[in-house]
């Protein structure tokens, strides 16, 4: 099954300013996320940026790079104008692989594409885990997701959900019982769908949560969810994140 992957990589980040070019065990964060891509199924992997510093360093690795507007409002326009400028076909499956990730597995990069592919119902696949702890939870970065019988997203919410409402009545400090899933943050896409997302307005469920997926379910499309094959490392946000990551890839 062929697939290609697409690495968004802005330059501009409020915590990490120039997060994309930091250096970890000698190389560009970037390289690491695209040779981690290179080692999946996929039969290309381009890196979509904004910025020429990044193209500029992306090409010195041999990457193939795609510049695009710095005028989009997510990372999903960012495809869109990808996959426009390369004229993949409606039913091309791609996957977004976020440029932050120099840990990735490419088995997690495999499934979600092989999924998507396995279900044609759905426009979008995406990836899950397990919550175990009240934290998690409760903590409105830590994206939750209820899914169907089979597999098809019902709702994504930075919110507990399902609300475990006795549960949380008697005993609100003790982590309750039942299936939590976290959502993780892997997509693969038909084309199709990237293509009709950027002509739909933002919906309120949306822009309440600050969820882009909402968008494509407010419009009909069916996401399907999987847990992950492999626990996915966390990505790079924070300094405390970059030496984490420069400790595992150095060998320390």
């Amino acid at each position: 099954m062929a697939f290609s992957v697409i690495i968004p990589a802005r330059f501009a980040s409020t915590r990490l300013p120039g997060k994309p070019l930091l250096d970890i065990a000698g190389k560009p964060m970037i390289q690491h996320v695209y040779e981690r891509a290179c080692e999946s199924e996929a039969r290309s992997v381009i890196i979509a940026t904004d910025d020429q510093r990044i193209a500029d360093v992306a090409d010195a690795f041999g990457a193939d790079v795609c510049m695009t507007s710095a005028e989009h409002p997510s990372g999903t326009d960012r495809l869109q104008e990808v996959v426009k400028q390369k004229a993949f076909y409606a039913d091309d499956i791609v996957v977004n692989v976020q440029g932050d990730e120099p840990l990735i597995p490419p088995r997690v990069i495999n499934q979600v594409a092989h999924n998507l592919a396995a279900e044609p119902e759905a426009s979008i696949a995406t990836l899950c885990e397990p919550i175990d702890d009240l934290q998690t939870l409760t903590n409105p970065n830590a994206v939750k997701v209820v899914s169907d019988r089979r597999g098809f997203a019902l709702y994504f919410s930075r919110a507990p959900i399902p609300w475990p409402r006795d549960a949380f009545a008697s005993e609100p400090a003790k982590m309750p019982s039942g299936n939590y899933q976290r959502h993780i943050g892997i997509y693969a896409y038909r084309v199709k769908l990237l293509n009709d997302f950027v002509q739909w307005p933002a919906c309120e469920l949306e822009q309440t949560e600050c969820l882009e997926q909402l968008r494509a379910m407010w419009n009909g499309a069916r996401i399907h969810v999987a847990p992950a094959d492999v626990a996915l490392p966390a990505g790079v946000d924070t300094e405390s994140d970059l030496a984490r990551v420069r400790q595992i890839l150095s060998g320390g």
